[in-house]
Order: C-alpha cells, then structure tokens, then sequence
C-alpha cells in the first residue's frame, strides 16, 4: 500500500509510526501487569485451597483481604490484581511471549500447551504475518471471536444477538424476504418440515378458536387437514428418496474392498431393519393401521 494512502484520516505513512509507537506501549503495559501479578504472586502465592495460615501466633490476614490492601495501595482494583496473579502463575517469566499482550497471554492460558502454542502465531488474514489478536487467541480456546470471520463464527455471532424468540422471528422473516435465502431454506428438508408444521399448527390453533356455533364448518379445516397429510406423505416420499440416493451412492464405492465378518453382519442386521420397515410401511399404507408389533419395534431399535 503507498505510504500517501490514507488510513482514517491518516496517511499510511503516519499510521505505520503511530502502530510502531503504540506496540511499544502495549509491551509496556504487558510488563507492567506481569509484574503487578509477580508481585501479587510473592505476597500471596497461589494454594491448593487459597488463603493464608496462621502461623505461630500471628494471625495473617486472608488472601483476598491481603490482595484487597495490595490493590488499594497502589491504586488498582482487586479485580485487576487478581487477574493479573492468575495469569502471572499460569506464565512463569521464561515462557512469556515478547509482542504478545498480557490480554493473549490471559486467554491462552488455560491450554495445557500454551508454552508452545504461543510461540507459533497465526496468520493475519489482512497481510499474511504472523502474529497473535485477541480474535486469533479466543479461536484457539473456543470462545467467541470480537470480529466473526468465517460463516460459523458469523452464525454464531447472529445466532446470540437474535437469542429473544422475538428478535429471531423478525430476522428470519426479514432474510426469508430475500429469494435466493427463501430458495437455500427450502431446500432444507427439517427447515421446510418445520416451517410447514408450524403453518398447519397455527391454521389449525385459528380454527379452534372461531366461534363455529350456528354456522357449518370453517371451510379452512379441511384445508389444514388434507395439508397434515401432505406434509406426512412429502416427508416419507423424501425419507425413502434419501435412502435409495444415499444407498446408490455409497454401495458402489465398496467396490473391490473385502468386508471383514464383523461388518458384513452388521451389515446384514441393518439390511434386514431396512427390509422390516419397508414391509410396514406397505402393510400402513395398504390397511390404515400404523401400529407396530413388539417384535418389530425391538428389531427397529436395534435391540
């Protein structure tokens, strides 16, 4: 990028000596809360079970008491020094990261290989270089990322803002309104199921409620009935669909492999699961009785 590009209101010139500046300052800062926590550390060293023991007959005062005083005195919150203690136990000296904030160091330091994994940044995906951000270290540990980048993180990230079922409704009314989400949600068969349901549901709960005394029967009912079964029928026609695509699939490609004894039974046990539900599914569709014997249910659970 040419140094007169502008960076805000910057030029990148400008802005490359700023970040130089800075960096020195987040260094400074990283030592500076290292060497708070070493010094917590050394006031109160951490415990199994935390806090001081009496000893002889002076009574000391407990841990956080004596981190609270600590705290006061130099002008820092407690919380801040307790943090500080944690992570400064967590990294002993020799192990810590120069350019690394005391922050990536914080994040990290609840991996059992955080000595070796710190040494070995990820790449920045604006320029290629290698170097930790707060986003990149809460990747390593799972937690959410400040700046979502791939399509999970940024599910994710929609997923906790839309957490109230109200908000969720707006926004998936609002991206169903676009055609070609409309099209990529229809082709999702539990998505289109359920969608369905709920439509059928709701027809059916707005039946229920009219008033139907003295007049003939609403004439969405038998409308919402015919379209239970639709959605039954579409979804066995789809669920026997799957399998003879998937089976058509899959088969041929164990083309030349030997199954061991094992696998052909399993093998063989599935099959006959498979054979047994068909022939049930024949014998509902042709009588109307959906139920199963015992013996059948047991054979479909595996059992």
């Amino acid at each position: 990028m040419p140094a007169n590009t502008k960076v805000g209101s910057v030029t990148r010139a400008r802005y490359e000596e700023i970040i130089t500046e800075d960096r020195k300052l987040v260094e400074a800062d990283t030592k500076i809360q290292f060497v708070i926590g070493d010094h917590a550390l050394e006031i109160e060293p951490m415990r199994p079970h935390g806090g001081s023991q009496p000893a002889s007959d002076e009574e000391l005062l407990g841990v956080r008491e004596t981190l609270e005083m600590y705290a006061e005195d130099i002008g820092v919150p407690y919380n801040q020094v307790r943090l500080n203690r944690q992570t400064a136990s967590k990294w002993p000296a020799e192990y810590r990261a120069d350019g690394a904030s005391f922050e990536i160091h914080r994040i990290l330091e609840k991996l059992d290989d955080r000595f070796e994994r710190i040494k070995n940044p990820p790449l920045h995906p604006r320029d290629g270089v290698p170097r930790w951000t707060q986003d990149a270290a809460k990747r390593q540990v799972g937690w959410r990322v400040e700046s979502p980048q791939t399509v999970q993180e940024k599910v994710e990230a929609i997923h906790d803002l839309a957490a109230d079922e109200h908000v969720a409704a707006r926004v998936a009314t609002d991206f169903l309104r676009r055609p070609a989400v409309a099209s990529r949600a229809a082709g999702d068969d539990t998505a289109r199921h359920l969608f369905n349901k709920a439509q059928s549901d709701r027809w059916r709960q707005d039946e229920e409620t009219e008033p139907v005394t003295g007049r003939p029967e609403d004439p969405v009912a038998p409308v919402v009935r015919h379209l239970d079964r639709t959605i039954e029928f579409l979804d066995l026609i789809g669920a026997c669909h799957k399998f003879v695509a998937a089976t058509g699939r899959l088969v041929p490609q164990m083309r030349g492999r030997r199954l061991s004894d094992d696998e052909q039974d399993l093998i063989h046990k599935n099959v006959a699961r498979v054979r047994a539900t068909c022939e049930w599914v024949e014998a509902a569709v042709g009588s109307g009785h959906l139920d199963m014997d015992e013996e059948l249910a047991k054979l479909l659970r595996g059992e």
